[in-house]
C-alpha cells in the first residue's frame, strides 16, 4: 500500500505541532484533522454539520454520559501559530475535531501509522527533523508550512516513504 500525500500531510502536520510544543498525542490528533481539513478543502466542503461540539452524539460503549458532558463544556478552540482548529479535552489530553468527530490517537493509528507497517518511526523521525530544521516562523504560519515546507515535499516524501514500507516487507 502506498503512502499517499493524505498520509504525508498528516505525519508532517504532526510533527510540526510536536515541535511547537503539543503532546505527541495532541499532536497527531491536530495531524490527522489537518489531512482532514486540507482533503476536505481540496475537494470542497460538503454542507456543513453543526459546527458546535454539543452534536456529537456517541454511542453509549464509547463514552459515560457524565464525561460527555465533561467533554462537551472543554469544547474550544486551539491556535498553532496563526491557524486553528475546534479541540476537547479529553482525560488530560487536548484533541482535535472536526463536525462531530474526534481525531483519537487510535484513529491517527488507522488512517496513517498503519499505512507505513513497521516503518511508521524512521518517516516520524525524519518529519520531527525536517520540522526542526525548518524557520520557526515557517512552522508558525499555515500559509508558508503548506507553500514552503509542504507542497515542495510531498511528492519526494510520499515516493521516499513508500519505498520505505516497500524494502521493510
Amino acid at each position: 500500500m502506498a503512502v499517499g500525500r493524505f498520509q504525508v500531510m498528516a505525519v508532517l502536520q504532526a510533527a510540526r505541532a510536536f515541535v511547537l510544543g503539543l503532546p505527541l498525542e495532541s499532536a497527531k490528533s491536530w495531524g490527522l484533522n489537518r489531512a482532514i481539513f486540507y482533503a476536505a478543502a481540496k475537494r470542497g466542503f460538503k454542507k456543513a454539520k453543526p459546527s458546535r461540539f454539543e452534536s456529537l452524539t456517541l454511542p453509549k460503549r464509547f463514552m459515560e454520559e457524565e464525561k460527555l458532558e465533561q467533554l462537551q463544556k472543554s469544547f474550544n478552540i486551539h491556535h498553532l501559530g496563526d491557524e486553528y482548529a475546534y479541540s476537547v479535552d479529553l482525560e488530560d489530553k487536548k484533541l482535535f475535531v472536526i463536525g462531530s468527530e474526534l481525531q483519537t490517537i487510535e484513529r491517527f493509528e488507522k488512517q496513517i501509522a498503519k499505512r507505513f507497517r513497521d516503518s511508521f518511526e524512521k518517516a516520524w523521525n525524519e518529519a520531527v527533523n525536517i520540522c526542526k530544521n525548518t524557520d520557526r516562523g515557517i512552522l508558525l504560519s499555515q500559509r508558508y508550512f503548506f507553500e514552503s515546507l509542504y507542497k515542495p515535499k510531498r511528492d519526494e516524501l510520499a515516493t521516499k516513504w513508500t519505498k520505505l514500507v516497500e524494502e521493510a516487507e
